[in-house]
């Protein structure tokens, strides 16, 4: 076989690529498997850890039993639905290190000797920035929880369904946990020489209104206080971002040279 007819190094044939993908959805499925049992497990101290930004507010009748009376879960299969879903996001934030590995290791074949060893520099990012945007959502909640609560006339009483008030909280949870991985994945593009600072910093209009549009869309509360809370953090993660990718450019090319 000539080098003309030698298949570049670090491709593959499509059907491999869908047997990779198969492969590493299954890893990631089993891992958020694993982390549901958890918390299928703990379910009861986590639902009072999540039912706690709402209670301590003092937004809800206390009842004798020390539970919030305006809390309520419908229907016979609510318990088991709410466990289930409950379970279900746990398990995707439990998991979070091994499935984001996954998501890595599906780019990284196509991907350089050199460049590939970012893989644990990203591994090593990910997760805490994952981590720190799903506690970063827990510490806003009691406020946006009273912005929106705070709407509610006088003379009238907010009753809650606890099974959407907890399915609520943890897509807050996960979209602000998925939204602050924007600095990593752009530092780790930048270092493997993909995208340069200036090219992040060139659209910078555009990535700040689709980064609004994204915070729009996604932030389960639907208002434009939690909105900004999410999408301040992230304009300042894109441009602390390209800013050092434009510092990492310049070294690259001071070593070149």
């Amino acid at each position: 076989m000539t080098d003309s007819q030698t298949p570049a190094r670090g491709t593959m044939p499509l059907l491999e690529h869908f047997r990779e993908l198969r492969k590493r959805f299954f890893a990631s499925a089993v891992a958020i498997i694993v982390g549901a049992a958890v918390g299928w497990f703990f379910y009861d101290s986590i639902v009072r850890t999540l039912s706690k930004p709402i209670c301590d507010l003092a937004l809800t009748s206390v009842s004798a039993g020390g539970q919030c009376g305006s809390l309520y879960i419908n229907g016979v299969l609510g318990p088991l639905n709410l466990k289930i879903s409950v379970s279900f996001f746990v398990g995707v934030i439990l998991s979070s290190p091994l499935w984001l590995y996954e998501l890595w290791a599906f780019v990284s074949p196509a991907l350089k000797k050199k460049e590939r060893r970012y893989s644990l520099l990203f591994i090593f990012l990910a997760t805490p920035f994952f981590a720190f945007g799903v506690w970063f959502a827990y510490w806003l909640l009691p406020v946006a929880i009273q912005q929106i609560m705070g709407l509610t006339p006088s003379t009238l009483t907010n009753l809650i369904r606890f099974d959407e008030y907890l399915v609520f909280v943890l897509k807050l949870l996960v979209v602000f946990g998925i939204a602050f991985e924007l600095p990593v994945f752009l530092i780790a593009l930048n270092l493997m020489n993909i995208v340069s600072g200036k090219a992040m910093l060139r659209p910078w209009r555009y990535v700040v209104f689709s980064i609004t549009l994204f915070a729009a869309i996604f932030v389960p509360t639907g208002d434009p206080f939690t909105m900004l809370f999410l999408a301040v953090p992230m304009w300042f993660f894109y441009f602390l971002a390209a800013f050092i990718g434009v510092l990492h450019d310049r070294g690259w090319k001071l070593r070149q040279s």
